[in-house]
């Protein structure tokens, strides 16, 4: 398929295409509460629901545990007021912070889990990005695998997410073995002027990697509630849509839903998992097979892993490193809206332009900042809470006017960066210090410049906190040495021979992009060799 671009479609299909059920595959206990399986996957996120649909041809019994229930397609799917200011579909517990004090985390317990509500941009992670980097304030560790390891596995993502994009136009952008499945979406008009502005300014503006079903019969609109919003016409490439749904029409693959797995049982020598032990509808629920994986986000997964202490494992299961838990990591990111008082801004679909100018280390900048990226329209009720003082009337008048951009910086990996539970209140505890913070500032400052000259006299900014959570990963990092890692190099954990781990816990640094893709395309190269060495214990046996 060409990589041209494609202008966006104007007006709303009436009539989507049919889907699937949405309880097809779904899986129930037996009158003892017991399933039995070849593959227990915990989680049905970017990393849970990429690994069932890789292993769906393998003729594994796999199913996958999800502790929420299917996301509701309702017309407030699409209400700012709904989604933002009555936090309709935020389901997850509060979380304290080092001063135990109680916090939302940004977190959504769904099936698809936070991919439901991500903005669906696919950047991959730089080449460099996979080697050590020195920053303002410290060092990024080098990963112990290559990304030309990780390239054949970022295509076939691309391609299952449908990915929308044009190589060459990233100023920083790795190589690629093939390119984008899709063409570039378009900016929206209203972003022209920005654009323009930009490279009159000597920059290199291009379009975001999108995962969106447009084009080619799909059911995209390019609407303006995507980023942060659930799709009501599930055109949102997530990881239930694009993913989990063709695993389950396999027949192979099966879905427990509401069900919140609290310990995971093992041998008597503590060298396998036995069963993962949950609740569902009050009732106990057991899950037994030979191979488990998890996938229950960076920071559930740690206190998963935490509550399954036992004699063999006394300071948490697959954790004689001590490293389970430890070098956390969110990004340091900015919410910034570009004010001008003159000029209303009627775009729709905003989030496609993005700035990779300073990424790297280069001759205005002794090292690397970060990213900058369109956010989608930001809306009134989105910013009252972080501003109650200020009156609706105003709020609703600069987010009218405003150009809404993310900025994203990398932190670093530290030890005192941690998750961990709390066993006594029975809560999740985040221990996070921001880091690395003089490259964002400075990335602020930059992206401030631009914008006020692109002619948004009035820029404000809001630095996110320990509650912006999207990109947490790191809590079991991957590595060669089990004396400072908890999982190999195909993310099985060192202590144990029959468990896994494909969110983004095995992230050794952040980067300063998203991270989504990056779990998409290490869920499929750990699956290749979960078969692989699957294969080889049966001929074994």
């Amino acid at each position: 398929m060409s990589d041209a671009p494609i202008a966006p479609h104007t007006e709303l299909d009436p009539q989507p295409k049919a889907r699937a059920q949405r309880a097809f595959g779904v899986v129930q206990p037996d009158a003892e509460g017991h399933i039995d399986c070849d593959v227990v996957i915990i989680g049905s996120g970017m990393g849970g629901s990429t690994f069932a649909h890789e292993l769906s041809d393998s003729g594994l019994n796999v199913v996958i545990v999800e502790r929420g229930d299917f996301l509701p397609r309702e017309i407030q799917n699409w209400s700012a007021q709904s989604v933002f200011g009555e936090g309709r579909y935020r389901n997850a517990e509060p979380w304290l912070d080092e001063a135990n004090q109680p916090f939302s985390p940004g977190v959504f317990y769904y099936v698809g889990g936070n991919t439901k509500f991500y903005g669906a941009m696919l950047p991959r992670f730089r080449e460099e990005d996979f080697a050590e980097i020195q920053h303002y304030e410290g060092v990024s560790p080098a990963w112990p695998i290559s990304y030309a390891q990780m390239e054949p596995w970022y295509a076939k993502a691309e391609k299952l997410y449908r990915v929308h994009g044009q190589a060459g136009s990233d100023p920083c952008e790795p190589w690629r073995s093939t390119p984008y499945p899709h063409p570039a979406l378009l900016h929206d008009p209203a972003l022209h002027p920005l654009e323009k502005s930009m490279r009159k300014s000597g920059l290199k503006p291009f379009v975001m990697p999108a995962a969106v079903d447009y084009g080619d019969g799909g059911d995209c609109v390019l609407c303006s509630t995507c980023d942060g919003y659930p799709c009501l016409v599930e055109a949102k490439c997530d990881a239930e849509v694009s993913a989990l749904r063709p695993a389950l029409r396999s027949g192979n693959v099966r879905l427990l839903t509401n069900t919140l797995i609290n310990t995971l049982s093992t041998s008597a020598d503590g060298r396998s998992i036995t069963a993962a032990n949950g609740i569902r509808n009050g009732q106990p629920v057991t899950l037994r097979a030979p191979r488990f994986v998890l996938a229950c986000g960076a920071v559930n997964t740690a206190v998963l892993l935490f509550k399954s202490a036992n004699e063999q494992h006394p300071d948490g299961l697959g954790n004689s490193s001590g490293q389970v838990g430890r070098n956390y990591m969110v990004h340091n990111s900015t919410f910034m809206l570009a004010v001008d008082p003159r000029r209303r801004n009627e775009v729709m679909f905003q989030k496609t332009l993005a700035l990779n100018d300073w990424y790297k280390a280069g001759a205005s900048t002794p090292f690397p900042l970060g990213n900058v990226q369109m956010l989608g329209k930001i809306r009134e009720p989105m910013i009252t809470p972080m501003r109650p003082w200020l009156p609706k009337f105003a709020s609703r008048y600069i987010t009218d006017h405003s150009v809404d951009l993310y900025l994203t910086s990398e932190d670093l990996p530290t030890r005192h960066n941690r998750v961990t539970y709390e066993a006594s209140q029975g809560a999740v505890k985040v221990y996070w210090t921001a880091n690395n913070l003089k490259a964002h500032e400075e990335l602020v400052k930059k992206t401030s410049r631009v914008m006020r000259k692109a002619g948004y006299p009035l820029v404000l900014s809001e630095r996110m906190g320990i509650a912006t959570n999207s990109h947490q990963c790191g809590t079991a990092v991957m590595g060669n040495d089990p004396l400072t890692s908890v999982l190999d190099t195909h993310c099985k954990m060192h202590d144990l021979d029959n468990a896994w781990i494909v969110d983004s816990s095995f992230f050794p640094s952040s980067a300063a992009v998203n991270p989504a893709l990056t779990i998409a395309a290490n869920a499929m190269r750990v699956a290749a060799a979960f078969k692989v060495s699957g294969a080889a214990g049966e001929r074994g046996g």
